[in-house]
């Protein structure tokens, strides 16, 4: 069995109750009536917006009450011009927001394409060292 049995069951258990913290963060944000956003909530339970962001359950638990409250909130009057840096402000943001979020899945991937290529490159000097160290120089 690899890794630490004692060590996983130390992290999930770490996972668990920081989860619990999220939830909680959630019922009091949602209780007190602030919006719901990942920044808020990070802050509000104390957790990493890391954490919030790769939990599937939870993020998709903000959105979707994040969404709620988007759709509760009255509509913009229409007189409103969309060029204004507002609402430039928003897009950008919001483009800034998905390059991130493509860019940590990019990095994520080329971290185990590296890990894998440590792993592959410690096996061929394993293999590389193991005839050299039973041949003996002095033996033609």
């Amino acid at each position: 069995m690899r890794g630490n049995p004692d060590n996983l069951r130390k992290a999930a258990a770490k996972s668990a109750a920081t989860q619990q913290r999220a939830e909680h963060g959630l019922t009091q944000m949602l209780h007190d009536g602030q919006p719901i956003t990942f920044r808020g909530l990070a802050q509000t339970a104390g957790v990493s917006l890391d954490f919030l962001y790769h939990h599937n359950d939870i993020r998709h638990r903000v959105e979707h009450l994040r969404a709620q409250q988007q759709t509760r909130t009255p509509h913009p009057d229409p007189a409103i011009d969309l060029n204004q840096p507002s609402s430039v402000v928003r897009t950008l943001t919001a483009q800034l927001a998905e390059l991130k979020r493509r860019h940590r899945e990019e990095t994520q991937e080329l971290r185990q394409a590296l890990e894998a290529a440590h792993g592959e490159n410690l096996e061929l000097r394993r293999r590389l060292t193991r005839p050299a160290a039973t041949h003996d120089p002095a033996t033609p």
